[in-house]
């Protein structure tokens, strides 16, 4: 089982800045892994582990934003499809060939 924790915190005052670092350190300290930027994940061995975890999480919740868990089965974690972007490059002009006769 997946355990996901997505979140919006805002970030406008240093106090909001330190509560939102402060969340992302914590969930990182019980094992959570970025997976995007506002989005954490880790993988439990049971439903009741992942409860513990959950709990965990609503105790770090900070006093603004939003933040939302969602648990996945590795079944539906395995139907998930992944694609990374390619940067772009810069074309470089091909040699000209010289025909000799």
């Amino acid at each position: 089982m997946w355990v996901l924790v997505l979140f919006d915190l805002p970030t406008e005052t240093k106090k909001e800045v330190k509560a939102a670092t402060d969340f992302r350190k914590k969930l990182m300290q019980d094992g959570f892994i970025m997976f995007q930027f506002s989005i954490y994940l880790r993988h439990c061995a049971s439903r009741e582990n992942a409860d513990v975890h959950i709990k965990r999480v609503k105790t770090l919740l900070p006093e603004k934003g939003h933040v939302g868990i969602l648990c996945v089965t590795d079944k539906q974690w395995g139907t998930m499809e992944l694609f990374y972007g390619k940067k772009e490059k810069t074309v470089s002009t091909p040699y000209q060939q010289l025909e000799l006769f």
